[in-house]
This record gives structure tokens, sequence and C-alpha cells, in this order.
């Protein structure tokens, strides 16, 4: 989800790409186009390149019911998480296993 009001997840798509969505975001806002516009983070390409990922990225939510004991325990369609996790690594089993390292401290691995 990267939506134009540049929630938490914009800023970690754009942590994880290293693409500037927030600034090119701003840009377009301006009336630039895609191709006038330069690339802060490389400071050569422009704003047309699609980066070139060679690492998973994984993100997820972290619930702390423990804080909140009177709060259902049941997951549905209303925000109950309390912040979330992202890690980077060259394999999905290797970064989704630093995400549950991350989220509860008792995972071993």
């Amino acid at each position: 989800e990267v939506n134009a009001r540049l929630s938490r997840s914009s800023a970690l798509a754009s942590k994880a790409t290293g693409y500037p969505l927030a600034y090119v975001a701003a840009k377009l806002a301006l009336g630039l186009k895609l191709p006038d516009i330069k690339n802060s983070v490389t400071g050569v390409t422009t704003a047309c390149f699609e980066p070139s990922l060679d690492y998973c990225v994984v993100k997820i939510p972290r619930w702390d019911l423990a804080k909140f004991v009177r709060v259902s325990k049941n997951i549905g369609s209303s925000m109950k998480s309390v912040g979330e996790v992202m890690s980077i690594r060259r394999k999905f089993e290797e970064a989704f296993q630093k995400e549950l390292r991350m989220v509860d401290e008792t995972v071993l691995g």
C-alpha cells in the first residue's frame, strides 16, 4: 500500500528501495513530469528509473496485547497493531526470521 497521503508504508517502501517517494510525489504535485525530475538519491538518473533489487524486504505488524488487557485478541479489520518492523535480507526466509525475532525476543534462530 503506497498512497498519496504518504503513510508509514510509503516511508518504509522508500527506505527499502532507495527510491525517494515523498520527493517525487511532491514534484509531481507541482506539475513536473517524471523524466524531468532528477533522482535525489543517485543524482544521475531520473525519477523514471525502476530500482534494481537484489534483496528481500519483509514488513509485519507488531501487536503488544499485554499492554491492552481489555482489548479483544481476535484479528479483524480494525487497527490494533502498535507498530511494525521491517527487515532487509538476501532471502525471504532470512528476512522473515529476523522479523519474528524483532517482534518476539523469545523466538530462536
